[in-house]
């Protein structure tokens, strides 16, 4: 038995070097040595550069839900992939084959205890949408409402672990053998994955974010979040309420006026606005096939696996940033970053906020349809790892969720502006911030603090004396400007114990010369009295040179 989970990682590492071969990447495995099962040399080639990502997003397809969804993590990170790559994964959104209807059928028959016929009225063969760990069928209640079912793929989470524990290993081959990737953590970047995908196998979690999504936004006009019925849902079955309406994928331009269009994209970003700095909850997965446009100017969210959470410090930073950002206060915003955890050199702080500067005023003003979002976040990436920042790893969704968002914004709205959403969006998250309301609760967060800093004063102050008293605290002196300071003072003491030892030889000759009555002299002097003024007075002489040479005579 336990040599079986061996043969079968085998067998997976086969398939998948299999169809690597078979979409041209065959090259890769001699090209680095790697030790994987080695396929048939007959259909080994190189990938076109000009069609590698056509070719890996076919790969990643074949493989299965846990590579496709590796595929969309990709998709995200400008900083690890290549634009043209980044284009082609990005049709792993919603380009997934669906799995057999007599697999749904056993799904959902297993999950709700019940056979199809007694659980609906009808059930659509055909799915509505794929995805990479389910699909969604369109079906109706015995009560006669319409609802949109989300059925897991059959042997999903057993797949996904087997593959994600591929995906470490190949993190690890990549880490000793390949190079060209040292400046990726390939163990971080599949540990974000991993976490992202096991959070989105359970559907009763999902559904528990769409309740929450629908508390915040309950009563509002244009915003729609599907009801959640519960009864139907299980940990592999998501049965919520159907919005009848068309993805903005699916959007023709002919269909709507520019205006209609234009609204469209405002309220999508306003939507995301008030998510994130309202709310402190947000969407992480805004692609054109999770937004419905419904009826009555309004639009419809689904899809709530990933999701994003904000604490109310966050909120509050991210607010501030937010405001300076569309005032175009670019000179603060290095300082805003900072509070949210953004860490650089304290000595390129002025160099960061010049780069900054002109990155900002790079794309301030430009339409989205003259901005490359995938270029604006390389270049902004380039600029995080040109200054070695460190970026705090709770907002990698909300970049991805921002990025996301803007690209949908070209689809709908050619000339849609960001800050010309933004401006107004910031001036009303400054007057609500400074409401009486708003002002107590923030004195009340702000005084909780210090009561805490208060009361722990005193159990710190005893660990302190504590540590004094063991001996355990060690006290460090750094001096700037001392080596200087120290060699001068070394040559005074050098010139000091030369005037010493003249002075010394002087009073020593002359005592002798006084005392000493017989021996040899040399013109009346005694020869050791003699000799000893002669040394004293050749040192005393250098070291007269020496004072006068320094210029400190």
């Amino acid at each position: 038995m336990a040599t079986q989970p061996k043969q079968r990682n085998i067998g997976r590492l086969s398939e998948i070097a299999q169809v690597a071969v078979r979409h041209g990447f065959g090259y890769f495995f001699e090209k680095h040595k790697l030790p994987w099962p080695r396929p048939p040399a007959t259909l080994e080639a190189e990938a076109s550069p000009t069609q590698r990502g056509r070719h890996l997003r076919e790969m990643l397809d074949e493989l299965g839900p846990t590579f496709v969804k590796f595929g969309q993590l990709l998709s995200t990170r400008p900083d690890v992939v290549p634009p043209d790559i980044i284009v082609e994964l990005r049709g792993l959104q919603d380009d997934v084959r669906p799995f057999p209807f007599e697999q749904v059928e056993q799904v959902v028959e297993t999950e709700l205890d019940l056979s199809l016929e007694r659980a609906f009225l009808d059930f659509d063969p055909l799915p509505i949408a794929a995805a990479s760990i389910g699909q969604v069928h369109g079906a109706t209640l015995p009560n006669g409402k319409r609802v949109a079912v989300k059925v897991q793929r059959p042997g999903a989470p057993r797949q996904i672990e087997a593959d994600l524990a591929l995906l470490y290993q190949a993190a690890r081959i990549a880490k000793e053998r390949i190079r060209a990737l040292d400046f990726i953590d390939a163990r971080a970047l599949v540990d974000e994955f991993a976490r992202s995908i096991r959070s989105e196998l359970d559907y009763r979690s999902e559904g528990r974010n769409a309740d929450r999504f629908r508390r915040h936004w309950a009563g509002d006009p244009h915003v729609q979040i599907p009801h959640v019925y519960w009864s139907y849902t299980r940990s592999r079955v998501l049965t919520l309420e159907f919005l009848d309406g068309t993805q903005v994928a699916d959007v023709d331009a002919q269909a709507y006026t520019l205006e209609e269009r234009r609204r469209l994209a405002y309220r999508m970003a306003e939507t995301w606005m008030t998510m994130i700095f309202r709310h402190g909850f947000f969407h992480g997965d805004p692609h054109p096939a999770n937004i419905l446009v419904l009826p009555g100017d309004r639009i419809g969210l689904v899809d709530f696996g990933l999701v994003g959470k904000l604490s109310d410090d966050d909120i509050s930073k991210l607010t501030r940033l937010f405001i300076e950002a569309a005032s175009e206060n670019v000179d603060n915003l290095p300082r805003r970053l900072a509070d949210l955890g953004v860490t650089y050199p304290k000595e390129k702080e002025e160099e960061f906020r010049t780069r900054l500067r002109e990155l900002y005023y790079k794309y301030y003003g430009a339409t989205l349809a003259e901005i490359d979002p995938v270029q604006v976040i390389r270049e902004a990436f380039q600029l995080i790892y040109a200054m070695n920042l460190q970026l705090p790893t709770r907002f990698v969704l909300l970049d991805k969720a921002i990025a996301t968002l803007g690209s949908v914004g070209i689809e709908l709205y050619e000339d849609f502006n960001v800050f010309e959403v933004a401006k107004p969006y910031a001036r009303s998250l400054l007057r609500d911030r400074l409401t009486p309301r708003s002002l107590a609760r923030e004195g009340r967060r702000e005084l909780s603090k210090l009561a805490f800093v208060a009361s722990e004063f005193p159990h710190q102050l005893h660990d302190v004396m504590e540590e004094l008293r063991d001996g355990q605290i060690e006290v460090g002196f750094v001096h700037k400007g001392l080596d200087g300071f120290m060699v001068r003072l070394d040559a005074a003491l050098n010139r000091l114990v030369v005037a010493l030892v003249v002075v010394g030889g002087l009073i020593g000759s002359s005592l002798i010369g006084i005392f000493a009555e017989q021996g040899p002299q040399i013109l009346g002097v005694n020869i050791l009295s003699f000799i000893g003024f002669l040394l004293s007075g050749l040192l005393g002489l250098w070291l007269l040179w020496g004072v006068i040479r320094s210029g400190r005579l």
